[in-house]
Formats: C-alpha cells, sequence, structure tokens
C-alpha cells in the first residue's frame, strides 16, 4: 500500500483521522462526530456524500437539487472531485458496495 501525499498532511490531522478509525459502530460515530463537528457540518458532509451518490448513480443536476436541497454550485464542485480528484468518494462507494450497503451500479 502506497502512502498517499496530503496538502493537509500533518499531526493534528494524522490523530483525527487515527480517531474516526478507532470507532467501531453507528453510535460511536454519531458521539465523537457531535462531539467535534457542529450539526451543520455532520449535515454539510452527509449532504455531499448523497450528492456523490446521485452523481455516481447518474442523476441529473436539476433531480440531485431537488433531493439534497444542494445548490448546483455545490453539485458540481463535488462532481469535480468525484470525477477529479483524489477517488475518495469512489474508494468509500466500493467498500460500502461490497458490504451491500449500496445498491450496485
Amino acid at each position: 500500500m502506497s502512502e498517499y501525499e496530503s496538502k493537509l498532511k500533518s499531526s493534528d490531522v494524522d490523530l483525527l483521522f487515527e480517531a474516526i478509525l478507532t470507532l467501531e459502530n453507528i453510535e460511536d460515530c454519531y458521539r465523537f462526530f457531535e462531539d467535534i463537528c457542529t450539526v451543520n457540518e455532520i449535515k454539510a458532509m452527509a449532504q455531499r456524500l448523497h450528492v456523490a451518490k446521485m452523481l455516481r448513480e447518474r442523476r441529473t443536476y436539476i433531480d440531485i437539487a431537488d433531493t439534497t436541497g444542494a445548490s448546483t454550485a455545490t453539485i458540481s464542485r463535488v462532481n469535480r472531485f468525484y470525477n477529479y480528484g483524489n477517488d475518495g468518494y469512489k474508494r468509500v462507494f466500493e467498500r460500502l458496495k461490497s458490504k451491500g450497503k449500496l445498491n450496485s451500479d
């Protein structure tokens, strides 16, 4: 496994990600994220993931905006990262799919 180089790389971010990797279930996630993030930050991340899921399903911007409430600017930004980013969304979706938590393409 190669080590990914990120502009965010720091010991503080490493600690954050190590902490996230210790979470064992959904309840742990709720407890941790409600302590570390605002409700709006969590909802914004969830919305971006929902947008990416709908882009993966090849849904239209209008349908995505109507369903998620995301602005077209947000949809466009997520689309850019989904298609030209670091494959973070795609890796997560493949893992969710393999666990039966996401429908097939």
